[in-house]
């Protein structure tokens, strides 16, 4: 049966998907507790990193249960599903894809064997060296290919996957030994939860550019992406994954190890718009950030206006910080339908020609005759903030002065969000009084990038700041396509079923 994918993030146009990261992950060990249902809690707080597909693993020391499936956290599961994955140790994942990759074979955790059980894993995060693994994988299996990669997987994730089980297969050493080999093969952006039947797995790449953080459980640990799943699930926080370390929990506690040195330099657009405002990166709040992010906005593009007002919901904390800063008064001049996300079904003629209003309605009492400051995470195309500015003038707008509190994007990311292609970005072809012209406001503003940076509280030397200004902390093998486009091929899918068990017998 097909579903509207309800998506949740701000794309307001149809196919007009804002900067989306690829996927969110979460781990717990926890004897006694009911482990699916935490995870359940945990990547339903970590949905807006990944609305494509979902999926859990569970183990209860002999067997591994996999359940997985495309749709939302609560349209994969339901209380029956969560009852069947038994166990004291889990795995998670939230998954978003890039354009044509959206597909069951692609859902995490993925599943393989390692040594005398097997590995679930699952990936936030995007590798830059998948050919030169994928011929490592080949040299392992030779061409008839097996696991994920074998049932029509396409995804980097598949290619961890297949290492970690084609070396262990080799031999008697235990998952954690093989992990120290195969982790410092990768290179790129990988925040990694993962398991066997008896111990959970955490690592994360030494430049830690996607957020993986610890928790203390009463009766275990948890693993998240975000400190806001930790809270959800009652688990206190402890400390982030440190950049190149494995970190391993099992009846003996808790230990780790480096399997390379750090170098960290983490994503700066999490601060902007990729992690939930009740996050905290770096000992930062992301909501204190992107508040003062609208605050040096104030300062560096002032304008005389009578109502600060945000593009919901994104743009809501910046928008608070320019109306504090500016002394202009805040208002919510735009109501949300929050029902309605990018849906399978079509629009008509008619109803496509409405755009951005089956999404945003304005308030015409508060915003007629006013000259309005509006305050948006980023611009990357240009069409959203184009059909805002058209359906403000149309409500009575007297001026629309368009701020925006990232500095032009104007460079894809190989790191794990899902940019438009450099060709796409508005940023690249036109200066900014271009683009303001072309959105039809009166004025246009972005944040530079030393204000951006400082807004984070975190120095320019431990952030990635490559989307902005294409300084690229690691090489990329293919530049024009490593993000997207997989140069291997896989065997045709066998029949998919969401339910996968293994372990012994």
């Amino acid at each position: 049966m097909r579903r509207g994918d309800g998506r949740l993030s701000h794309d307001l146009l149809p196919g007009e998907a804002p900067p989306q990261d690829e996927c969110g992950v979460f781990g717990v060990w926890a004897p006694g507790e009911e482990v699916s249902r935490l995870t359940y809690f945990g990547i339903y707080a970590l949905q807006h990193r990944g609305q494509e597909s979902a999926g859990i693993a569970t183990s209860n020391g002999e067997q591994l249960l996999v359940y997985k499936d495309m749709g939302l956290v609560s349209q994969v599961f339901d209380d029956q599903t969560l009852s069947a994955l038994q166990g004291h140790i889990a795995v998670g994942h939230v998954r978003y894809a890039t354009t044509g990759a959206s597909a069951w074979e692609n859902a995490q955790p993925t599943l393989g064997p390692a040594g005398s059980g097997t590995v679930a894993l699952g990936h936030n995060g995007n590798l830059t060296n998948t050919r030169r693994l994928m011929e490592l994988v080949r040299e392992q299996s030779g061409t008839d290919l097996s696991g994920e990669l074998g049932r029509g997987s396409s995804t980097d994730t598949a290619v961890i996957t297949a290492l970690l089980s084609g070396t262990a297969g080799e031999g008697t050493g235990s998952l954690e030994a093989t992990a120290m080999s195969v982790l410092p093969l990768l290179e790129g952006a990988f925040s990694l939860v993962f398991m066997d039947e008896h111990s959970l797995y955490a690592a994360r790449d030494p430049h830690g550019f996607r957020p993986l953080v610890l928790g203390r459980l009463q009766r275990g640990w948890a693993i998240a992406s975000e400190t806001a799943a930790l809270d959800i699930v009652g688990a206190t926080f402890v400390r982030e994954i440190e950049p190149g370390e494995l970190v391993v929990v099992d009846e003996d506690g808790l230990r780790s190890q480096h399997f390379a040195k750090p170098s960290p330099r983490g994503c700066v657009f999490e601060y902007v718009y990729l992690a939930r405002p009740d996050t905290q990166i770096a000992g930062r709040s992301v909501n204190a950030a992107r508040s003062e992010m609208g605050r040096v906005l104030a300062r560096e593009h002032p304008v005389e206006a009578d109502l600060v007002i945000p593009t919901p919901d994104s743009g809501t904390p910046a928008a608070i910080g320019y109306a504090q800063e500016s002394g202009i008064p805040f208002a919510q001049g735009l109501v949300k339908n929050a029902y309605v996300g990018r849906t399978f079904i079509q629009p008509t003629d008619t109803i496509r020609q409405l755009g951005i209003k089956l999404k945003l309605n304005p308030l015409r009492e508060v915003i007629a005759g006013k000259r309005l400051v509006v305050v948006d995470d980023s611009i990357v195309r240009g069409n959203t903030q184009r059909a805002l500015v058209r359906m403000l003038r149309e409500a009575g707008a007297a001026e629309i002065h368009v701020r925006i509190s990232s500095p032009p994007v104007k460079w894809p990311c190989f790191y794990g969000i899902d940019f438009a292609t450099r060709a796409e970005l508005i940023a690249n072809g036109m200066s900014i009084e271009e683009i303001r012209a072309s959105l039809g406001a009166d004025s246009l503003g972005y944040i530079s990038t030393d204000g951006m940076i400082e807004a984070t509280a975190v120095p320019r030397t431990r952030l990635c700041t490559a989307c902005f200004t294409g300084e690229y902390p690691v090489p990329v093998e293919d530049a024009e396509g490593s993000a997207e486009r997989r140069d291997y091929q896989v065997l045709p899918p066998r029949h998919p079923g969401s339910l996968t068990i293994a372990g012994a017998q």
